[in-house]
């Protein structure tokens, strides 16, 4: 009966076959659902916010008190005269005879008072809803509602968030084409307009809450009824197939249960030995519990399908789903019909041999991947768009393994603090070259290794399990007629088995016998010896065998776990402070931007903002920025005050000291040197005549062939090239600082405080404490090597080899130590942070952060105590010194390539301006990265530089991407064939192992009856092989 179970079933019972036309008609109607859903949206958009264009909802915002008012009251009268603009079948909503209203609510702080020039507040965060109500048919004298009209203000210094919210109906009657019964869709509506920051920057959102029903009073003239019924009937019947396929199918698995069940009751009976759980594993047919999980799919899916299809539910993406998962599980499936045919298995038996190794190696991989996710959301979240969550950030990190969108990574992050960006280069240099030269050259290495394992297997033979030797001695083949029921005689276990082999069977299994080991004399050794090999064995056990010899339990493993925890947890909430504060910061910036730069877009040209092209530009610039300060409490959203009374409005311009051009005549005089000269304006004199006559002064007849004016002192009007075009450049030095005098009513704020400072001080213990256990480590440690070196001298008349001292310096405490440092650092940075003493937000980020990287980084080690996940760590420690010399080398040809692009295309090209650009734009192409655009891009001005453009990038491509990375690849592998070689035949044996190797562990065992630490369970003898890790 076991051949029978395995054999093709092409000889015993096919599978039904399913249709996919069930699938493609769904998909189709689906398909329309969602984009009338997302077409209404995008349509209510366009309709109800002013000025709103395509692909601009992420930096959609207001930044005067003006703009908001017109905003709030567009959307109003858009809305009150929605029948006659809408060009879809739009309708207010009814409740019974009377249209639903309008609801235009505000949300504010209780009470506040905000003085931001003197440092103080006073405050209640309890939020109040205020709301007012427009019926959609309200009478009204005007054509359009306005404030002049309307009963509505704005706090903006304590206002959160307004909100306005409605209710449409529409019917999508696109479905009646495709011979499908319309749905009724009811929007529910909500425009945020968004001022929780208070940065002087509102953003504005328009947010669509969609539900789909079946329309009450319905006729359409037509055969759609009959579509319906039809389709409906169509389900059913793969419904039918599905259940006939999830019987015969859950049969065939129960009936190999038994049959395993009733092999290992053999195999124990007659041959007193238990049967391997990979042998047990082969009565489980892992391609029949795929097919039951694909039926219990589409029969769900298809049930909610008819539910559709009936205007019962409106599940359709969770019905989408359901189909949608088990038609790829069905195609899956036909791999297991080719797999019958030799020629056809390899993908199978290679995926199925490796996929043990792959999912331990990713185990290991996963872990500095981790560490990297946390570090680059805590330190670059802030600055980068794409790491702004920890989600965004797993996503870009993937996308960089495969080589996409990496110049354009590297090239959107922002300058603002030096210190994060230096960290963002070193960060994604680091990850890039790890993962995609060691680490995925080490998994295509696994791969390929698998598959010439299986390859091999297929010329000479697969290795015999007790199975299929078992099953071997049954000679009778599919077509003998011995399978067939109605002629089996008894239920047997020996059915293919005639009475010569079961004799020969019985006298095979009691002619085994089983031989005694040898045991190994040990060797006459003195009291030193012996008490040094015992200390050495034990230094090198992992913690769960130091638990098992000395009842030692692993105090810095327990450490090592709470710190992840601790640390992580530690990070996140720092995270999301961070952030917070930073994204104020840019807010401030972007409003800034629009409230001081005439006719800014809302985009930077460059490095700089905007520029302009004419002196009357320049003259019209400068006093729009002087007016806009002047009635800036008037006009910003934000909680901006002037500074103190001795500050004010700075307006400087630096011009040559000398100077006459006379470009008709090629002529110049002019003196390099420069002089400055100010005029300063306080805030309370800009409406009176005094500032009247400062602006009317001389001061203002600029000569733009030598003037460089700064009207504020974070604007900047550079005019040193001189070439017509003025860069206006606008930069906000922010200075972080307690606020003087300050009052927050209730006591959530300073609890919350209070926790997590004790938090942080229990954080900044356990690393105390990890410290130094680490440290007493490494200390014993050294203490041992001493006492070996010393030893060896004296005994073997010889000094211990370099290799043999570096054992003793275990670099994961290293590790260790330098991210307790670092983790106690930022722990107390933070705290300072939260009781309002420093405002290091970057430098604490990136503690905190590479911090984190190394706990996560630390994890491997306690994989690598498991030889079958140790090959990640060894294959890299035995290629490090191979890759670094490797590096090296290629880095000389790297800076050759990089010097040399940016001196000839550095004119020509963006992405060649600087030698830090053209490292990363060469660092991308190395990865297969926005290859075409960089070609493209070219500016053709001249063509010899075009030409040898080409031949720069074409040679540099072709020789780092088809040689160096080849030959990389390559190095890897041979480390990796090594490392497998010697976990086969054993590692090359030195002083320290020869040492070592004689002497017995029964001296560490102790008698106790204790109940064993819940991670230190016994092993298997084979198991305990010592292996140095270091």
């Amino acid at each position: 009966r076991i051949p029978l179970l395995i054999q093709n079933p092409t000889l015993t019972l096919n599978r039904k076959y399913k249709c996919l036309f069930q699938l493609v008609i769904f998909g189709l109607t689906n398909q329309m659902v969602v984009a009338f859903k997302e077409e209404n949206t995008v349509a209510f958009k366009h309709l109800f916010l002013k000025g709103y264009m395509d692909r601009m909802d992420d930096t959609y915002a207001v930044y005067t008190q003006t703009d908001v008012y017109d905003q709030i009251f567009f959307a109003i009268n858009q809305y009150l005269q929605l029948p006659n603009i809408s060009v879809g079948n739009h309708a207010y909503e009814k409740r019974g005879a009377e249209e639903t209203a309008l609801a235009v609510c505000q949300q504010f702080y209780k009470r506040g008072t905000i003085c931001p020039g003197n440092d103080t507040f006073d405050i209640d965060p309890e939020i109040v809803t205020d709301c007012l109500y427009i019926e959609p048919m309200m009478p009204s004298d005007n054509t359009t509602v306005g404030k002049h009209n309307l009963n509505f203000t704005l706090d903006f210094h304590r206002l959160v968030a307004v909100q306005l919210m409605f209710n449409l109906k529409a019917i999508n009657l696109q479905t009646v084409r495709h011979h499908e019964l319309p749905d009724c869709y009811d929007f529910t509506l909500t425009i945020v307009f968004d001022n929780k920051a208070h940065s002087g920057r509102i953003k504005i959102s328009l947010d669509n809450n969609i539900a789909i029903r079946e329309c009450k009073d319905w006729h359409v003239s037509g055969s759609i009824q009959k579509n319906t019924h039809y389709m409906m009937i169509f389900d059913a019947f793969v419904i039918l197939t599905c259940v006939a396929s999830l019987i015969l199918c859950t049969r065939s698995v129960v009936k190999g249960i038994w049959l395993q069940r009733e092999f290992v009751r053999f195999f124990l009976y007659y041959y007193k030995k238990e049967v391997s759980f990979s042998d047990q594993m082969e009565f489980v047919n892992g391609w029949y519990i795929l097919i039951v999980i694909s039926d219990v799919l589409t029969i769900v899916g298809s049930t909610l399908k008819m539910e559709i299809q009936a205007k019962s539910l409106t599940s359709y993406d969770v019905c989408s789903i359901l189909l949608g998962t088990s038609t790829m599980l069905v195609w899956l499936g036909v791999i297991r019909y080719l797999g019958f045919f030799q020629k056809y298995n390899l993908l199978i038996l290679t995926l199925r041999a490796a996929l043990p190794n792959v999912m331990r190696f990713c185990c290991c991989a996963a872990m500095i991947y981790l560490g990297y996710c946390f570090c680059g959301w805590i330190v670059l979240g802030p600055y980068h768009v794409k790491f702004r969550s920890l989600n965004m950030v797993s996503e870009c990190l993937f996308s960089l393994i495969n080589g996409d969108d990496m110049f354009a990574t590297f090239a959107k992050m922002q300058q603002k603090s030096y210190l994060v960006w230096l960290f963002s280069r070193i960060y994604l240099y680091s990850f890039i070259s790890l993962f995609i030269y060691m680490v995925l050259s080490l998994f295509i290495a696994l791969i390929t290794d698998t598959y010439e394992t299986v390859k091999h297997y297929q010329q000479d033979g697969f290795p015999e399990t007790e199975l299929q030797k078992f099953i071997s001695q049954c000679k009778d083949l599919p077509n003998s007629g011995r399978y067939r029921l109605e002629e089996e005689s008894s239920a047997s276990l020996f059915c293919c088995c005639n009475g010569a082999f079961c004799k020969q069977l019985w006298n095979i299994l009691f002619a085994n016998t089983v031989t005694n080991r040898n045991m190994m004399a040990q060797s006459d050794l003195d009291l030193k010896e012996s008490a040094l090999k015992e200390d050495l064995k034990f230094y090198f056990m992992n913690p769960c065998e130091k638990y098992r010899a000395r009842r030692q339990i692993p105090w810095k493993l327990a450490l090592q776990i709470l710190k992840i925890l601790m640390v992580t947890t530690q990070l996140i909430f720092f995270g999301l402070s961070n952030q917070l504060v930073v994204s104020f910061k840019e807010e401030n910036t972007i409003a800034f931007k629009h409230l001081f730069l005439k006719g800014y877009t809302g985009a930077d040209e460059d490095d700089y903002s905007c520029s302009i092209y004419t002196q009357q530009d320049a003259y019209d610039s400068i006093f729009y920025v002087i007016n806009q300060y002047k009635q800036l409490k008037n006009i910003s959203l934000g909680t901006l005050g002037y500074e103190h009374e001795g500050s004010g409005l700075k307006i400087c311009k630096q011009q040559y000291r000398k100077g006459t051009m006379l470009p008709s005549n090629d002529t110049l005089n002019i003196d390099v040197s420069t002089e400055t000269e100010c005029i300063f304006l306080k805030p309370q004199e800009l409406a009176g005549k005094r500032a009247e006559l400062k602006l009317n002064s001389s001061f203002f007849n600029l000569e733009f062939y030598s003037c460089e004016a700064k009207p504020v002192e974070q604007i900047t009007f550079n005019n040193r090239a001189h070439s017509g075009k003025i860069k206006i450049y606008i930069d906000s030095d922010t200075d972080i600082q307690e606020c003087k005098d300050w009052h927050v009513f209730g006591s959530v704020l300073q609890k919350n405080t209070q926790y997590i400072l004790v938090f942080d001080g229990f954080v900044i213990l356990s690393c105390f404490a990890s410290l130094i256990l680490c440290t007493r480590s490494i200390v014993l440690a050294l203490r041992l090597q001493k006492r070996f070196v010393n030893f060896f001298l004296e005994k073997y008349k010889r000094h211990v080899c370099h290799a043999d001292r570096l054992e003793f310096i275990n670099g994961w405490y290293v590790l260790v130590i330098i991210s307790d440092v670092m983790t106690i650092i930022g722990s107390i940075l933070k705290m300072e942070i939260k009781a309002k003493n420093l405002t290091s937000y970057d430098v604490c980020s990136i503690l905190l952060g590479t911090s984190t990287l190394f706990v996560w980084v630390g994890v491997i080690r306690y994989l690598g105590y498991f030889q079958t996940y140790n090959v990640l760590i060894l294959t890299m420690q035995a290629s490090l010194p191979k890759v670094l010399r490797f590096c090296c080398c290629a880095g000389m040809i790297y800076l050759g390539y990089t010097f040399c692009g940016w001196i000839v295309l550095g004119p020509y090209h963006e992405k060649f301006e600087d030698l830090n650009t053209v490292a990363e734009c060469l660092f991308s192409l190395v990865n297969g990265d926005d290859m075409f655009a960089t070609f493209a891009q070219i500016q053709q001005k001249s063509t010899l530089v075009w030409v040898f453009s080409r031949l720069y990038l074409y040679s540099f491509i072709s020789l780092f991407i088809y040689m160096i990375l080849s030959l990389f690849i390559a190095l890897i592998t041979d480390s990796y064939d090594t490392i497998k070689k010697y976990q086969q035949s054993g590692f090359p044996v030195t002083d320290l192992h020869e040492f070592l190797k004689d002497h017995g562990s029964v001296a560490y065992r102790k008698e106790s009856t204790s109940m064993p630490f819940i991670c230190c369970c016994r092993r298997q003898q084979s198991d305990d092989n010592l292996i140095l890790l270091n």
